[in-house]
């Protein structure tokens, strides 16, 4: 029976993937199988929604290395479509399956629905700059960014839970795995952002930020030219196209212009706020609620109003 397949090395992408694959499962009633690098994670889909979890077990833990056992698991249950976490590895694996598939296939997609028998998608181009609308054929492969879509809340019946052995790429081994080492905190699971630019006049005027950030109970995020030109703040905090892209419930954008290339990077944010002292600032186009104001005057005021 054809299904709906669903994979991230992620596992936080994983369980975003089940939301979409819910939704199109509606339309085509068809199984979701969700294919997962642990045993930990393929329990805990099989209670998000997944009518079945397959735990690919493997000695080798190359990523790109399960892209045949992931292809084997579609095509033996004929699978019309495959949603695959947007990461750099996971994007290797689609690329792969795709073409084994002689399916089609879209990338970074924001929005997926079926359509006359067709996969209708909305993906991302130029990093958040423009839109695109696609229409692929069955089968279909797609890609997904993390934090497009929040992970579905737990089901009313978990799925199965099935372990398959698999073989992965024996011409490569992972001899050793060490993180990254970063300077702050992930912004991305912050629910509340203040993120500050070039308004400040110095470094030392961030304490201002820094002040409210803590009332708020929010971390501190940056434009690019606070963190690569003036390096006031690590890079790990810049928000853009070629940094960070964040979805808190709350963005408080401070001495910031709001040019495209910044917003791409936030405007998923459920509620934006602005403040800055020129009215015709782009941010305001983009802010749920604004401040025209002197942030030196507004950030002390904002600060004492929420201490009490």
């Amino acid at each position: 029976m054809p299904g709906i397949f669903t994979f991230s090395e992620d596992s936080a992408l994983a369980k975003q993937l089940l939301t979409p694959a819910l939704e199109l499962k509606k339309s085509l009633d068809q199984p979701i199988t969700a294919l997962a690098l642990s045993e930990t994670d393929a329990k805990e889909l099989a209670t998000l929604g997944a009518d079945k979890a397959v735990f690919l077990q493997s000695a080798d833990k190359w990523v790109d290395g399960f892209a045949e056992a992931i292809y084997a698991q579609v095509s033996k249950a004929v699978g019309s479509i495959v949603l695959i976490g947007g990461t750099l590895r996971g994007k290797t694996v689609a690329a792969y399956v795709a073409a084994k598939l002689n399916a089609g296939m879209t990338t970074d997609a924001k929005t997926l629905k079926i359509d006359s028998g067709k996969l209708l998608a909305t993906r991302v181009l130029y990093a958040g700059l423009a839109l695109c609308d696609e229409e692929v054929a069955l089968p279909a492969v797609a890609t997904i960014r993390a934090r497009t879509f929040l992970a579905p809340a737990a089901a009313t019946t978990t799925g199965t839970v099935e372990t398959v052995t698999v073989s992965g790429e024996s011409r490569i081994t992972v001899g050793e795995v060490t993180p990254t080492g970063t300077a702050g905190v992930n912004i991305n699971a912050a629910s509340k952002l203040v993120s500050v630019g070039r308004g400040f006049r110095k470094k030392e005027d961030l304490k201002l930020a820094e002040d409210l950030a803590a009332a708020l109970k929010a971390e501190l995020a940056c434009t690019r030219g606070v963190a690569e030109d003036e390096h006031w703040l690590p890079i790990e905090r810049y928000i853009g196209i070629s940094g960070q892209t964040v979805k808190p419930d709350l963005y408080l954008a401070v001495g910031l212009s709001g040019q495209v290339q910044h917003m791409v990077g936030c405007r998923e944010s459920k509620v934006i706020v602005a403040i800055n002292n020129d009215e015709r600032a782009p941010i305001f186009e983009a802010a749920d609620y604004g401040i025209v104001g002197d942030l030196y005057e507004v950030l002390p005021l904002l600060t004492a109003a929420l201490g009490k």
